[in-house]
């Protein structure tokens, strides 16, 4: 039997005005805590790509292969995906803060290990954990804003995180470039080691409790894990954790595909390459914020749609003018834009439609829209490589298949002229199952 847990009003829309019963310790200005929950999210992403720069001396002071080296990211991004599955779903039996807390000194002193260890090996399980200990941040700073806050705060605060997920990918190879110049790889991971005691001594201070005892599962571990079964049967939830995944998986083929496409292909420098990545970066900056802003007055599905048909439009672009001009530097770096710029309102809709869907259960609604989201993201990857390196073809053909993959999951499952996760009613029975 599921928990119920007690939900706003009937008169309140599931974004609408009225308010829900305060956590013990909210304050009426959440700018530190909304500032701490940003900064957790941004952890694994910059875990993930900092130490990219370093990959070649890597290979060389730990005597092994350059595929050895990489398969310490899958290590992570494998990580990373577990320890989502499994905190979220635990915080809503235990409460938030205490996963929280030891999943920050988790991360903390796993990044030492790695930064000491003697061999791939060593490193490679290091990493894995790492990425354990990071997903804590990530799953639980959603579920923090799903216990906290109402109304158009909600989809805000969800834009406020995909932004940063949208710069930290940017922000993470300059930084660990820069650390690279000065010393050696082992450097980068000291310093988010370093960034593991902020952020700990940042949750000490500004993060309390947000799901206090009367509101947790109270069937003990069992019942907690088994909400993640009873949100599978929600057929709409399925469907926004899918059109999350799969628009997730476009963008990563874009992150793990763009460098060779801009640089080889098109023959522009390293420099050049990253303002042309930090412009497309931009795209999803801005449709972030547009999206935090229109929230309050047009409905999230509708800017859902929206950002789905965007990317849509960008993708069959980018292959119809591949075929029909061939390799052009401008036709790709628009398309990609134009894909970026959607991808920029899917992410933060999705998160706020699949976290209020999943209300009754807000960690283990989080895990799968975090878990799927990098699950696929890591199945895309390594897949613009694996169909050929002389032509931007398999980059733009992923793309494609990830976004159109996203669009019949929310025509099919969400089906977002049905209104999923705005209105009370459905709200109140989503976790029932359908």
């Amino acid at each position: 039997m599921v928990t119920r847990i007690p939900s706003p009003g009937p008169a309140a829309d599931a974004l609408g005005t009225a308010p829900r019963t305060p956590a013990p310790g909210r304050s009426n200005a959440p700018t530190a805590l909304i500032l701490v929950l940003g900064a957790l999210t941004a952890v694994a992403p910059l875990a993930i790509d900092m130490y990219v720069p370093g990959f070649p001396t890597m290979g060389a002071a730990l005597h092994t292969s350059s595929s050895a080296v990489q398969v310490t990211m899958t290590a992570f991004l494998v990580g990373l995906v577990v320890g989502q599955l499994v905190i979220g779903p635990l915080s809503d039996g235990i409460g938030r803060r205490k996963p929280l807390l030891a999943g920050t000194a988790g991360f903390l002193l796993v990044s030492l290990v790695c930064a000491v260890a003697p061999n791939i090996e060593t490193l490679t399980v290091a990493r894995f954990f790492q990425g354990v200990a990071g997903a804590a941040g990530m799953v639980l700073a959603r579920a923090i804003i799903t216990d906290r806050f109402h109304g158009a705060d909600i989809p805000r605060y969800f834009a406020l995180l995909s932004q940063i997920l949208g710069v930290a990918p940017v922000a993470a190879p300059v930084l660990g470039g820069g650390i690279l110049a000065v010393s050696t790889w082992r450097a980068v991971f000291v310093a988010l080691a370093a960034l593991g005691v902020l952020l700990l001594l940042a949750v000490l201070a500004k993060v309390p409790e947000s799901l206090p005892p009367e509101r947790r599962r109270s069937g003990g571990l069992r019942e907690a894990f088994g909400a993640m079964g009873t949100l599978c049967r929600d057929r709409a939830f399925l469907g926004y954790v899918l059109t999350l995944g799969f628009a997730a998986g476009a963008l990563f083929a874009y992150v793990s595909g763009s460098s060779f496409v801009f640089e080889s292909l098109h023959d522009v420098s390293p420099t050049t390459y990253a303002l042309i990545f930090a412009s497309n970066a931009m795209g999803m900056l801005v449709a972030g914020g547009v999206f935090g802003k229109l929230a309050g007055r047009v409905r999230i599905n509708t800017l859902l749609c929206t950002g789905v048909g965007i990317s849509l439009v960008g993708a069959v672009a980018q292959l119809v003018l591949l075929a029909a001009l061939g390799e052009t530097l401008a036709g790709t770096w628009i398309s990609l834009f134009v894909i970026l710029l959607g991808v920029g309102l899917i992410f933060p809709a999705t998160m706020t439609l699949g976290q209020t869907l999943g209300r009754r259960s807000p960690g283990a609604a989080s895990a799968f829209l975090g878990g799927l989201q990098f699950l696929l993201g890591a199945v895309a990857s390594p897949l613009v490589g694996l169909f050929g390196e002389d032509s931007s073809a398999p980059m733009a053909a992923i793309m494609l298949t990830g976004v159109t993959a996203a669009a019949i999951s929310l025509c099919c499952l969400a089906r977002p002229w049905r209104g999923a996760g705005e209105s009370t009613k459905r709200n109140s029975t989503s976790t029932q199952g359908s």
